[in-house]
């Protein structure tokens, strides 16, 4: 069994004193910039750090074997079993209970502060002796645990510590001694301008220690780093009963062997911790009542009630509702639709009204009975036959590792089993069985490997897939390339060449990483990376987060730290290999002519869509493509048959001409022109919001839409300029307006601007601008190009050969009216 997955109970005896309210700075992650930051924390919160993260680590792994309790010493009440029973251990309180912990232990150890008094860490260590005794009494397999969490500035009564340690010793339990900066010579580490009675603690400390077996006196920062090292779960795993037969009982039972085995799993899958979901539920206390957890506001309630939003773990639900057909729905859209336009979901069914079906190819094959008739099994562990271990693939070995032991309580089965082993292990063969884990259960076929440990034999089992479960891909050979006729090519850029292969041997040989670890006892070098000291980053690194954001009171001064190095130390290649490895690398790329490609950036074609900037994203909208005119077409007027009028009609745009000799092909004819609708268009308008300016000008170029085109184009900025995230476009608006007015005056449309456009457009921008949240940047550009958007006058309408009714005075007037304030 591995060390320390076996039950155990701890109590740690926290030292709360007046010397530990003492302060001292902790270095914290950097913040931005490499800002370097610290906090002050008492010697208490320093020393608490490490029983949480011990505690911590018990509710991660959720075992109902692995319990603790926490002893307060030097705190000014007495509560403690030795008092109560026998009088004086003065200044002891039991605090918490030995128990499975909980979050609430965790709350409970970070609100205690420092007292006013002083207590005996010897009289600490023996009321926690007898309260874990007391506990383990009725529990013989536990093992306790004392840990005790001291600055070493209390005094000792230290008369009669070898009668103490003798007692300890009896109890078989492990003392583990952690203070605040003691000296330890294996980090080089000695506080400087200590006190004496600390220092003579401290000697006392590692001389108690040192005569308890398994017992250890330390200092608190190499605790707290050992501790927050990522290690693995380890747990006695439960011995299941089977039974494991060579040959056929039932049958030939002269000829068979039974053997009663016990199994139990060698190893086991880990994932990281899962997240649970919480969503805001409203809080409504009622005169004492339970808290209701009711999703919407009571409209009713008194005043007197007071709601609070709070978060409440969200849980999973299953309904079962009907698949409906997607042409049924859009048949049914009058009943299938609520008031929103969303489709409402199938029937709901009852769970009872089912009938498990199982996919079959693109069908589903009905089973009433939830499932087909079960395959005749009987419990036990079949050996169907043996193979030579060398032909194990180990890439087919599915899930975890089981143990296979002999009943321990029948000797006879363990030599019977130690037999099997014996043999098996010295001819060098495995196994194949058929595992039942119980009658009429699915069998799982695996493979037994003989496994001998220093006082017991054993098996190893692995699950192995079947034969329809494993799909066989073949590939050609690499360096077999034949042509079309069948005939083998032996020179093509295809096939490596001898120079490439031998690059390519020196650079794999080069990041060898067997001889690069540390060296052993004889001086050889292991190798760099041990799957055994090798951790899983998203396990250990959730866990550390977890930890870190229940330790601190605040994540935004408390960073979460860097991974330990523990963790990261793999993620790094031995920069010797790389060094070494370079140089051939480089003779690779020279062999293989390995050259940058340069990326290929995708260019927007010019007739197909336009690129344009629209509210929070840039988005890629087709609009009409105008029909392409090769340069050297030529329309010609077509006679209709029969008709002697004049009138002609364009051909499309293909050149007719006879070619001017042969093999000259003509040119392609383009197609007609698609007609792709604008999705920022809005119904009704000929101008659209994805690029209005160019719309307007092909729309002014018919000839007959210049007033609608006028008046949708003033729409048009009005509705750019009030939606969110206009600003990348306000550029683009104010050409639209200067255009606009540039139409009006070519076009002979001066009343429609001065009427129209100035009033419903110019004026009504300043009003949407001036609401919130507004645009006022865009309005203080408009002020800017008052000169550009201004009132035509009668004396620029003539000299364009227009007519207007505003005198120069009058557009001046009404420009400083305009302008002469900011918005808001």
């Amino acid at each position: 069994m591995p060390p320390g997955a076996g039950s155990t109970a701890t109590v740690f005896l926290v030292d709360v004193s007046q010397s530990m309210g003492a302060t001292r700075t902790l270095d914290l992650p950097s913040g931005p910039n490499d800002r370097p930051r610290t906090k002050q924390v008492t010697h208490l919160q320093w020393s608490l750090q490490f029983a949480m993260l011990k505690i911590q680590e018990m509710i991660f792994n959720g075992r109902k074997t692995d319990q603790c309790g926490v002893v307060l010493f030097g705190t000014e009440e007495t509560d403690n079993v030795v008092n109560r029973t026998d009088g004086g251990y003065d200044n002891i309180s039991e605090f918490l209970p030995i128990a499975q912990p909980s979050a609430d232990t965790l709350s409970k150890l970070a609100t205690l502060q420092p007292s006013n008094v002083s207590g005996d860490p010897v009289d600490a260590l023996v009321v926690g002796a007898e309260t874990l005794n007391n506990y383990l009494r009725t529990k013989r397999s536990w093992t306790g645990k004392i840990v005790l969490l001291t600055d070493g500035e209390s005094p000792i009564h230290i008369e009669k510590w070898e009668l103490i340690a003798r007692k300890l010793t009896s109890f078989n339990f492990r003392i583990t001694i952690i203070g605040v900066d003691f000296d330890d010579d294996e980090i080089d580490f000695h506080e400087e301008g200590k006190s004496h009675i600390k220092r003579e603690n401290e000697s006392f400390y590692r001389k108690f220690t040192a005569v308890i077996p398994n017992s250890v006196a330390g200092t608190l920062s190499f605790a707290l780093d050992e501790v927050r090292k990522p290690d693995m779960k380890e747990t006695r795993s439960a011995l299941m009963a089977n039974v494991l037969r060579l040959g056929d009982p039932a049958n030939n039972p002269l000829e068979a062997v039974e053997i009663m085995v016990k199994t139990s799993k060698c190893t086991a899958l880990s994932r990281p911790k899962a997240w649970k979901r919480f969503a805001p539920r409203e809080n409504i206390p009622s005169d004492g009542m339970d808290v209701d957890l009711a999703p919407t506001r009571d409209r009713d309630r008194s005043e007197n009630e007071v709601s609070k939003i709070v978060w409440a773990e969200l849980r999973m639900r299953t309904e079962f509702h009907v698949d409906r057909d997607e042409q049924e729905e859009e048949d049914e859209r009058g009943d299938n639709m609520d008031v929103d336009g969303v489709k409402k979901s199938g029937a709901k069914v009852e769970k009872e009204q089912l009938v498990r079906g199982y996919k079959y190819g693109s069908s589903y094959v009905p089973c009433p009975d939830g499932q087909f008739a079960k395959l005749s099994t009987h419990m036990g562990i079949s050996i169907c036959g043996f193979f030579n271990a060398d032909n194990f693939r180990r890439e087919l070995s599915m899930g975890e590792l089981q143990y296979v032991w002999a009943d321990p309580r029948s000797p006879l089965q363990q030599v019977a089993l130690s037999s099997l082993v014996a043999a098996m292990d010295k001819l060098n063969m495995y196994a194949i069985t058929r595992w039942v884990s119980k009658d009429m259960s699915e069998p799982k076929m695996g493979v037994l490997a003989p496994c001998r440990f220093q006082k017991v034999d054993c098996f190893l089992w692995v699950q192995m897939p079947f034969a329809d479960d494993v799909r066989k891909y073949t590939f050609s050979p690499l360096q077999k390339l034949l042509n079309r006729k069948g005939e083998r090519v032996t020179t093509h850029p295809y096939l490596p060449t001898y120079e490439q292969r031998e690059a390519m041997d020196r650079f794999v040989d080069a990041m060898d990483l067997t001889g690069e670890g540390e060296k052993d006892n004889d001086g050889n070098r292991s190798p760099w990376y041990d799957t055994r000291l090798s951790y899983n980053p998203a396990i250990h690194r959730m866990k550390q987060a977890l930890f870190h954001s229940a330790l601190v009171d605040d994540l935004a001064v408390d960073l979460l730290p860097p991974p330990h190095p523990e963790l990261t130390k793999y993620f790094e290649t031995p920069k010797k290999v790389v060094t070494r490895a370079k140089e051939v690398a480089d003779e690779c790329t020279t062999a293989f002519a390995i050259k940058q490609v340069p990326k290929k950036v995708a260019r927007p074609r010019k007739n197909d869509h336009r690129r344009v900037q629209d509210d929070d994203d840039e988005v890629l909208l087709l609009d009409r493509v105008a029909p392409q005119t090769s340069p050297t077409a030529a329309k010609r007027p077509i006679h209709r048959k029969g008709d002697d009028s004049s009138e002609t009609e364009p051909e499309s745009d293909v050149d007719i001409r006879a070619p001017s000799s042969k093999g000259t092909k003509l040119p392609t004819p383009s197609p007609e022109p698609r007609i792709v609708t604008d999705p920022q268009r809005a119904p009704g308008r000929i101008i659209g919001m994805a690029a209005p300016l160019a719309d307007f000008k092909n729309n002014i170029s018919q000839g007959d839409v210049v007033s609608k085109a006028v008046e949708d184009l003033g729409w048009v900025v009005k509705e750019v300029v009030s939606r969110p995230f206009s600003g990348r476009r306000h550029t683009e608006m104010i050409e639209c307006l200067i255009e606009l007015r540039e139409v009006c005056l070519q076009e002979d449309e001066i009343d429609a601007w001065n009427r129209y456009c100035y009033v419903s457009t110019i004026w009504l921008l300043k009003a949407v601008c001036a609401k919130e949240p507004g645009n006022s940047a865009f309005w203080n550009e408009v002020k800017k190009q008052q000169t550009n958007l201004g009132l035509i006058t009668a004396s620029e309408a003539a000299r364009h050969g227009g007519k207007s009714n505003f005198l120069d005075s009058l557009a001046e007037e009404v420009r400083c009216c305009l302008g002469g304030r900011s918005i808001g």
